[in-house]
């Protein structure tokens, strides 16, 4: 465990007049610590030995993996924000990475304080470089608890960001199939 940011916490607490030392709170200095430390895991880490493997296949259209969760930390205010990653992308020449290496990526890369807008934008890059991928399109739909506790949004709202790359970033019969697959094109 890192020390001083146990330390650092203890600190920041009792600067808030809590009271570390009482029984209930003398031990959360240190858990706070090892859960940011998860939480704060992705940092400096590269996705490209993650992907492991890659597939070659026959299929020659769009490949989609929907509804994957996922757990990051507003940069601005140390709060969660979580949703959902849907990923649709071209394969180059046949070539599909694991399905479940998409969770791993994405994880990775919500590990650090980060802004969902740029979440998004890493995994479509990711995608992009990593995989050679022909096209990207990523959408990223959250809710950002540091404003729905401020009350700055109503509870219930989602904030949804959507990036694509590469052959689905332009208008046409490719961007409107991986539109389809999301729900339509109002999506």
């Amino acid at each position: 465990m890192n020390q001083r940011a146990k330390e650092g916490i203890e600190q920041f607490l009792q600067a808030l007049s809590v009271d570390t030392k009482a029984p209930e709170l003398e031990k959360t200095p240190a858990r706070v610590t090892e859960l940011f430390e998860e939480l704060f895991s992705g940092i400096g880490c590269e996705t490209r030995e993650l992907w492991g493997d890659i597939f070659p296949t026959e299929y020659k259209g769009l490949v989609a993996v929907t509804n994957i969760p996922f757990y990051s930390m507003c940069e601005h205010h140390l709060m969660p924000f979580f949703g959902t990653v849907d990923v649709i992308y071209q394969p180059h020449n046949g070539c599909v990475a694991g399905l479940s290496k998409f969770n791993d990526v994405i994880t990775v890369l919500s590990r650090k304080p980060q802004l969902q807008e740029r979440l998004t934008q890493e995994i479509a890059n990711a995608i992009i470089h990593d995989l050679q991928a022909e096209g990207v399109l990523v959408r990223v739909k959250a809710t950002q608890l540091c404003m729905l506790m401020k009350g700055t949004l109503p509870q219930g709202s989602q904030v949804i960001t959507m990036e694509s790359r590469g052959v689905l970033s332009e208008m046409g019969t490719l961007r409107d199939e991986a539109l389809a697959m999301l729900g339509g094109a109002d999506v």
